[in-house]
Order: C-alpha cells, then sequence, then structure tokens
C-alpha cells in the first residue's frame, strides 16, 4: 500500500463520489414525504404592511399551514435574528433594530419574507401564495451610501448605523500635512451576490421530542443555538446535520428565515418540512457581498516611504445588520489595513449605512479583499502620480524580515514575512522584463496593454479553537472534524494529517463532519481557518491515541521503551522482533477492557492566527473600438507556509481568482430607483466564464507559520484577495497613457464610455 506524507499533491479522495452524481445535497437527502415549503416575499423595497388576509390560500388544496410573524410571537417563539455589532468611535453601541424573522408590519427590501406556506407540494405552496391578500403602502427608497433618507428603522434617523473609528485623526492630518507627496483617490467596491453553485436549502424533521435541522451550511453548532434561542428550548433538543455542500464562500455561514420556519412549520405539524430555493430567490434574499465606497489619502517622505495613510469608507449594511454585517467593512477591514507596509500613523473610519436591499454580509475574504484593495490600488495610483515603479514603491515599503514579529498599527501581531523576496520571485515569474515587447505587439494591432500588481496579506479568522475526535475501528479510523467541507477538499487533506501520525491508508480514514450530536463543539468553516486549526486539533488527537497505546503495548509486551513508526504504522519493542500494527494493537486494547484507549478528542487554542500573504501579477489587452477587455496573463507567487497538499491549496487559489475576476470583469448588481433587482436572473447579473479566465500560473514560497507547530497559512480566500487589484491595475495601467478613468467592473461597455469620453476630450 502507498503512503504519503505531508506536502503531497494527492488527489482528492472525495472527488470519485462527488464527479459521478454520488454526492449527497441537502435535496437529496430530505425525506420523501415531506411537506414542501415557499416564501412569500415582499413586491416592494419599502412600505407598511396594510393587508394580509390569509384565509384563502389557508383553504387551498394541499395546504397544512401558513406562517406569518404574527404566528411565531403568538406561539412565543423569538421572532428575532442573531447578529454582532461594533461600537462607534466615540465608545457607544452601534445602531441594533431588531430583524424578524417574518416581519408584520412593515417591509424593507424586495424579497423581505412575509409568510410562509406549506403544503403538499411546492406547486400548491405557490398557488396558494398567490390568493393571499397583500396590500403595502410605498414609503419613499432609500439606495445612496450617504446619511439622509427615509429613516428605515426608528433607532437610525439617518440611516447610518454606526461610525467606527481606528487611530488618531488629528495624528494622521498632523503628518499627513507634512508629507512631502500626498495622493488620494476615491475607489468603488462594487455589489456582487455569491451565487453558490447549489442554493440554499434544509429539511427539518420532528424526531421524538428533538427537532432535526439538515441545512447546508458552513457549520452546525450556530444554528443549533440559534434553533434553542428561537423555540425557547434546551440546545439538547436540537439537532443540526449537514451533508455536501455545494460552495458556501461565507454566504451560507448565516442563519436565514426559512430555516427557522422550516423547523418551526415540523414541528407544530408533526411532519417533515423541507424548503429550497430558487436561484431568483437567491439572488433577492442570500446575503450580498462588498459594496462601498472609500476615499483613500497616501502620504510620503522625500524617499517615497510612507508616513501616514487616511481612509473614509461608506458601505452598505443592506435593510437590516445580517449576522456579521458590521464587522466586515470595519473590525474585518481594519485586519490588513495596513498590508505588508510599514506605517504606524493610521487613521481608518467606516460609516454603514441602512439601505432597501438585501442585506451585505461575509463573502470570500470577508473585509480583507476590500482592504487590499483600497491600498493596492491607491499604491499602484500613486506610483504612476509619482512616477516611481510600482513594484520599487512597495520594495520601498515593506516590513523588513528583520522587522518580524512586527505588530501593524491596527494590532495585528505578523509572525514571519519576506514581502520583498517574494516579490521578486513573481516579477521573474510573470515576465515582466518582457512586458514592454508585449505592449508593443498589442499596440500593432490597435489594442491597449497594461500590467497590475498587487501584494496581499491575509489575516486568518475564525475562532482560533477547535476539537477534534478519532476513534479506531476494525478497518481503520473514524475522525470526528467541528469545521464543514463546501467543497475544500477536506476529505483528503484531513486524512493525509492523521495518516502521517497513525500510517494508516488514507482509505481506510473515515472524515465524520456536519452532526451536531457526534461531536460536542466545532467552529465551522470560514476564515481560512480548517486546515491550520483543525490540523492543529487532530495532531493533538494523534498525539494522544498514539500516546495512549503506546504506553498499554508497553506493558502489554513488558517493554519499556516501545515506539511506534508513523511510516509503517507499527509499534516496535527494541530488541525483540515483534511488530504490532496499530489496528492490533487497538484490538488487543479493546480485549484487555481499555477500549477508552481507542477513541480520543481534544480540544486546542492557537496561540496566534496565520498570515498567508503573496503576490498577483495580471496583464490585460483591451480593444478601445468595442472596450473588450481580455485578462490576458496572470500569475501568482503565495507564501502558505507548510503545505500538506500543494495541488488542492492551487485549486483553491485559481477558484479564488476567478471570483475575484468575476467581480472585476463582469459582476455587478443593479437596482433601480424603486428598490427593484435589475440584476435577478442569469440573464441579467453576468458570471464570469471559462474565456474571462486565462491560465493562471501559481507556484510558492513558503515562509512557515511560527503562530502554529505545523507551519501552516490558510489558503482559501487569498485568491479573491490579491484578484481584484491585480486585475483593476492592469486596466488604469493599459488606460494611462489617454487618460481615461473607469471603475469595476470593466465591462466593454464601461471600458468603451470611458474611452470614448476621454477621445472627445482630447478633440475639443
Amino acid at each position: 500500500m502507498k503512503k504519503f506524507g505531508s506536502s503531497q499533491s494527492v488527489k482528492r479522495l472525495e472527488d470519485a463520489r462527488l464527479l459521478t452524481g454520488q454526492g449527497r445535497y441537502i435535496d437529496d437527502i430530505a425525506p420523501k414525504d415531506a411537506l414542501v415549503g415557499f416564501v412569500l416575499r415582499s413586491p416592494v423595497a419599502h412600505g407598511t404592511i396594510t393587508t394580509l388576509v390569509l384565509d384563502a390560500a389557508r383553504a387551498a388544496d394541499g395546504v397544512h399551514m401558513v406562517i406569518t410573524g404574527a404566528d411565531i410571537e403568538a406561539a412565543g417563539y423569538l421572532n428575532a435574528m442573531r447578529y454582532v455589532t461594533v461600537k462607534n468611535g466615540d465608545g457607544s453601541d452601534a445602531v441594533a433594530p431588531r430583524r424578524p424573522v417574518l416581519t408584520t408590519s412593515r417591509v424593507r427590501f424586495v424579497g423581505e419574507a412575509v409568510a410562509f406556506i406549506v403544503a403538499d407540494s411546492l406547486a400548491q405552496a405557490r398557488d396558494a401564495a398567490e390568493l393571499i391578500e397583500l396590500d403595502i403602502d410605498d414609503l419613499p427608497v432609500k439606495l445612496d451610501l450617504s446619511a439622509g433618507g427615509a429613516a428605515l428603522h426608528d433607532e437610525a434617523p439617518d440611516n447610518v448605523a454606526y461610525n467606527w473609528e481606528h487611530g488618531d485623526e488629528a495624528v494622521v492630518k498632523t503628518a499627513m500635512a507634512q508629507a512631502k507627496h500626498r495622493v488620494s483617490l476615491r475607489i468603488e467596491d462594487n455589489r456582487i451576490i455569491v451565487n453558490s453553485i447549489e442554493p440554499r436549502g434544509c429539511f427539518a424533521e420532528p424526531q421524538g421530542e428533538r427537532i432535526h435541522l439538515g441545512v447546508n451550511g458552513q457549520g452546525v453548532w450556530g444554528t443549533k443555538g440559534d434553533l434553542s434561542k428561537f423555540f425557547g428550548i434546551d440546545p439538547s433538543h436540537v439537532r443540526v446535520t449537514t451533508p455536501d455542500v455545494g460552495g458556501g464562500f461565507g454566504m451560507k455561514t448565516m442563519g436565514y428565515p426559512e430555516y427557522f420556519l422550516t423547523a418551526m412549520a415540523a414541528r407544530h405539524l408533526g411532519r417533515p418540512v423541507r424548503w429550497m430555493s430558487d436561484r431568483t430567490e437567491a439572488m433577492l434574499a442570500d446575503n450580498a457581498g462588498r459594496d462601498l465606497v472609500t476615499v483613500s489619502e497616501l502620504g510620503f517622505d522625500e524617499n517615497y516611504r510612507l508616513v501616514a495613510y487616511h481612509l473614509d469608507s461608506w458601505s452598505n449594511l443592506g435593510a437590516y445588520v445580517s449576522q456579521y454585517g458590521q464587522l466586515i467593512q470595519s473590525n474585518l477591514f481594519a485586519r490588513v489595513l495596513t498590508g505588508t507596509y510599514d506605517i504606524q500613523n493610521v487613521f481608518f473610519r467606516n460609516r454603514a449605512v441602512f439601505t432597501n436591499t438585501a442585506q451585505v454580509d461575509a463573502y470570500r475574504g470577508a473585509g480583507r479583499p476590500e482592504a487590499i484593495f483600497c491600498l493596492e490600488r491607491s499604491m499602484d495610483h500613486a506610483a504612476r502620480v509619482l512616477g516611481v515603479d510600482p513594484a520599487e514603491l512597495r520594495r520601498r515599503n515593506f516590513i523588513r524580515p528583520d522587522q518580524m514579529p512586527y505588530r501593524t498599527a491596527t494590532g495585528e501581531l505578523y509572525d514571519v514575512g519576506e514581502f520583498g523576496a517574494l516579490l521578486d520571485r513573481a516579477l521573474e515569474k510573470a515576465d515582466l522584463s518582457g512586458f514592454d515587447a508585449r505592449r508593443a505587439a498589442s499596440a500593432a494591432k490597435g489594442k491597449l496593454r497594461g500590467a497590475g500588481i498587487c501584494y496581499y496579506i491575509e489575516s486568518i479568522l475564525g475562532d482560533p479553537d477547535e476539537r477534534a475526535k478519532i476513534e479506531l475501528t476494525d478497518a481503520g479510523a473514524r475522525v470526528y472534524v467541528g469545521t464543514q467541507s463546501n467543497g475544500q477538499g477536506h476529505e483528503t487533506v484531513y486524512p493525509q494529517l492523521v495518516h502521517d501520525q497513525t500510517g494508516l491508508p488514507l482509505e481506510a480514514i473515515e472524515i465524520v463532519q456536519g452532526d451536531s450530536d457526534l461531536i460536542e463543539m466545532g467552529g465551522g468553516t470560514g476564515g481560512s481557518r480548517s486546515v491550520t486549526v483543525q490540523g492543529m486539533a487532530l495532531r493533538a488527537a494523534g498525539d494522544s491515541l498514539i500516546g495512549g497505546l503506546r504506553d498499554f503495548m508497553a506493558d502489554h509486551l513488558d517493554a519499556d521503551d516501545v515506539n511506534f513508526d508513523a511510516d509503517e504504522g507499527v509499534f516496535r519493542a527494541p530488541g525483540s522482533n515483534v511488530v504490532v500494527t496499530l489496528l492490533e494493537a487497538a484490538e488487543a486494547a479493546r480485549g484487555a477492557g481499555r477500549a477508552d484507549l481507542c477513541v480520543v478528542q481534544e480540544y486546542v487554542k492557537l496561540p496566534g492566527r496565520s498570515y498567508p500573504n503573496g503576490c498577483h501579477i495580471a496583464e490585460v489587452e483591451i480593444d478601445p473600438e468595442t472596450g473588450v477587455m481580455a485578462v490576458d496573463r496572470y500569475t501568482v507567487v503565495d507564501d502558505f507556509g507548510n503545505m500538506m497538499n500543494p495541488m488542492l491549496a492551487e485549486g483553491q487559489v485559481h477558484g479564488g481568482v476567478a471570483q475575484g475576476i468575476g467581480q472585476a470583469v463582469c459582476e455587478r448588481v443593479v437596482y433601480d430607483a424603486d428598490g427593484q433587482l435589475l440584476t435577478a436572473t442569469f440573464m441579467d447579473y453576468a458570471m464570469p466564464r471559462a474565456d474571462n479566465i486565462p491560465f493562471i500560473g501559481f507556484s510558492i514560497r513558503p515562509v512557515p507559520s511560527t503562530a502554529n507547530p505545523l507551519g501552516m497559512k490558510g489558503c482559501g480566500e487569498a485568491g479573491t484577495v490579491g484578484a481584484l487589484a491585480a486585475v483593476s491595475n492592469a486596466v488604469n495601467d493599459a488606460l494611462a497613457d489617454m487618460g481615461a478613468k473607469v471603475e469595476m467592473p470593466f465591462t466593454p461597455a464601461r471600458l468603451w464610455e470611458a474611452i470614448e469620453a476621454t477621445r472627445a476630450i482630447a478633440a475639443e
């Protein structure tokens, strides 16, 4: 049997199952006899409900139940959803209006849940929804990112939820005033829809006195806690499970009204109930991403060293505060505010606005792509204004290796980093020395070519602690983890980790995830935390397992210094020819009444975060006559520390870059003046296609992290963090000579209009 060690590009073990249609997704495993739920959603963006008549719907064929907000409250349940708030700059609390599961009197965005209909079939539920008499008196619609307008909530009369600040503005303004050079830029970060390949869905079923919710989320324990609070029951009466998941990207981390409603219906009816979103429903009601405007100002000394950084941003929360919505563009943005640069004079203000749109929350990177996009766009713009090579400007301002560990202006402690050396490797891999020749070749064809650099750093988020349980069976090991795979390859990399400690073949190691009954607690998946944090928990559990059985075998073999050979998976006693496999040792332990040695559970908490970083270099080519732009070349060099499976890491980078390019070149959410979503189907919302994504050159230059014994750094979101600015900087480089300016997404229409407007000005 071939064994695989660390840093081996083992092919994904789960792919044979998933690619042959044997995946078990939420709609596959829902009980076949389940009733079907359908959500009646608001057709208007802002208004007061004046009529809600349900009699005809409740009497319709096949209908078993219709739930309203009033019904939730009459049952004594909590008609409010959980979320986190931040502090204002003056120390006061941010605005915290209640977000109902079902609204009772007022709607605040198109798609807001008003009622939940449960019927024998989806068609019957839809037909019943048509019978509901719903009248809404329109109220003025608020869409812009500024204070003022018709108030969505009494608690925020100016529609500003919070005014978050970091740093001393007076000190930074003084440093800025004394700077030799000052460069400012207004930056738009366009709103996008997550569009996971599998929409959200769930089913619920009574299990005696308990309620079981199956949901395609990113972790089960938060949902378990939310349901227990909703019903006012002990958490032990709630079980949450998650099967295979077709993409999450942060959007599926949060609670949504449908999960509570499906569970309530199943509990009251004593029957299974299922709900599944369709694509337009997802576009209307799922949490969106990004959506902010930032004004950035950089101050440099005479040697082009940074002396001050000032940012002021306005971000969109949507109609309500989502679970982590207030954290994304404030606290999480600030984690990597200064990137890889040695700058301490920093002031950052973020004001968040309520608008009559769907909620905005975490999307792949959750604040860090936005921060790096802002910083790296600003650095590239400054290089152009100052007449300095973009790579050289970055190199002059990098934190040096001899400054590590380095405490940033926002409190992050970077443990290691060799940013200048990695940048040099990226410039070589991208062949930037040959760029002038490629630009000339493009010009000969009548096209514009530009190159863009982005040097990013990530701060791994999520809980720094995790649990893992390993149970030896007759055939191998069953491994229980607290994270949740959404397609990242956990069923491959976790067995690799366990194999390295136990010697068990990969195919003999079963990963068990997504069941709140099977492991005490877990942090779920998000913030690129899974392999680093869960990996350390698995290592601790493996150490305990081997240590306990080693001690047992010492007694069993009457030997003092039994050792375990992890490469071969056997125990040996020096001076003896006796060789005992791990599974034989487990069998002996069970026979001796020590079955407890075959099951171990460990909890670990990491002492610090890891900070993956790297350089993205993009080249684009634009046809000025049509505005058609192609991302022609793309190079990534990353520092992910020690890697268990480089091929899986490369796949994560490819996916992240594709999502970043998608936002940069084609994705954009558009609402009309009445708050109606105009991009509510794939006919109107442009997703990236194969011809938008070039070959992505990927290589690594690792510097092992000191924040965990495995030396690993997360990689799940890194591709997106670097892609936005790399493509944007390349586009702006291509347009620089003619002076055209354009914001993401760089659609043909936008590029053509910007080019034509510049030509018209030049012709005057």
